[in-house]
């Protein structure tokens, strides 16, 4: 009875990883949740996940849990060595029962972290015939490790080998589309040659700025892509305007500021930018509720928005342009604290003209930053 109670128990840790793996993109939380599912279904008192370097072929220990798990995510492991390396290029199972006296074993993380390494089972996480990484399941609370905790941590393996692959399917895609996005940004700056660069500081700046006031995670991945594609528009402003050596008339500024406005109409088609739409839009709208398009005031000003004016602002006021000298850094951060609740928000100057006081960028003569 109690046999048939554990396999229900494994069968229920298995599908509850299963249901993760298929809903969620948080790949750090799958993988802490997949060891700790292994550690569970094998009693074990530790267990890690150790991932090959595609560059090097080293192994590393992506996650470590257990009383010593933090020390041993430093070390690395050359290819092919300790049991975990024999396990990667053998594609095979195995569970040892005296770790200590077996001639593979790699004693830098038990040296490491001050952990006595008994016994162990560990699984290759396979992906076709590709071996991603390796499973382990460290110190059987009571006795040994059987079959039956082999065969379990080889069914978990291959949850994790999804869960990998996915991982890298997505930032694969995710890649794919943040290069086409800033390629299109780039391509819309060559138009105009003082511009050079102008979108890739502003994406800088703007991160900077998210993180130091806490935005989320996802907040900071809508504000990267608004800060990318906020000029996107002004490929609908004509060269006549755009290029223009000299200050624009009221007549072209009344076409460039449309600029906004069409860079939120051209995004509105790819449904997966709903949340970065409004970055783009609001970008040039003031807190006075004198900007444009929409004259929005304060907190009806989406915060992604709010910060794409500063960091654009700045980015603009400390570059040559035909028809002005650039300021220099501290000039441009008394304009930008001179128009502080005025045109732009407190919070956010603050927050910028800090990050700059503590070195966290350095402006070039040529207005490029480092981060």
């Amino acid at each position: 009875m109690n046999s048939i109670l554990r396999k229900l128990e494994q069968l229920k840790t298995l599908m509850e990883l299963s249901s993760l793996i298929n809903s969620s993109l948080d790949t750090a939380e799958i993988r802490k949740r997949a060891i700790e599912a292994a550690m569970k279904l094998a009693e074990a008192e530790a267990g890690s996940l150790i991932l090959a370097d595609q560059e090097s072929g080293d192994l590393f220990f992506e996650v470590a849990l257990g009383d010593k798990g933090n020390m041993v995510k430093e070390v690395r492991i050359k290819k092919g060595q300790g049991i975990a390396g024999w396990v990667m290029e053998k594609g095979e199972c195995i569970i040892i029962d005296d770790v200590q006296s077996d001639p593979r074993f790699f004693k830098m993380p038990d040296i490491k972290s001050k952990f006595k390494t008994k016994n162990m089972v560990c699984v290759p996480v396979k992906s076709k015939d590709r071996v991603l990484g390796v499973l382990e399941a460290i110190n059987k609370k009571k006795g040994v490790f059987s079959d039956d905790d082999k065969e379990v941590l080889s069914a978990l393996a291959n949850q994790v080998a999804i869960a990998i692959e996915n991982a890298n399917l997505y930032h694969e895609l995710k890649d794919t589309f943040y290069g086409t996005a800033e390629a299109l940004a780039e391509t819309i700056e060559k138009r105009d040659h003082y511009t050079g660069g102008h979108t890739r500081r502003v994406m800088n700046y703007s991160i900077m700025i998210g993180e130091s006031i806490g935005l989320s995670k996802k907040d900071i991945e809508d504000l990267r892509l608004a800060a990318i594609l906020h000029d996107v528009g002004k490929i609908g402003v004509s060269d006549a305007v755009l290029l223009k050596r000299g200050r624009l008339n009221r007549e072209e500024f009344g076409k460039m500021i449309l600029h906004s406005k069409y860079g939120a109409e051209i995004l509105s088609h790819i449904r997966q930018l709903k949340d970065v739409i409004p970055g783009v839009r609001g970008h040039h709208e003031r807190v006075d509720g004198k900007g444009y398009p929409d004259s929005l005031k304060n907190d009806d000003i989406p915060v992604i928005a709010k910060i794409i004016a500063v960091a654009d602002t700045f980015d603009a006021i400390t570059s040559d342009r035909p028809y002005r000298d650039a300021l220099s850094v501290e000039n441009a951060l008394k304009e930008l604290k001179m128009n502080s609740g005025i045109q732009f928000d407190e919070v956010i100057v603050d927050a910028f003209i800090k990050l700059y006081q503590e070195q966290k960028f350095t402006v070039s003569s040529s207005g490029e930053n480092a981060g």
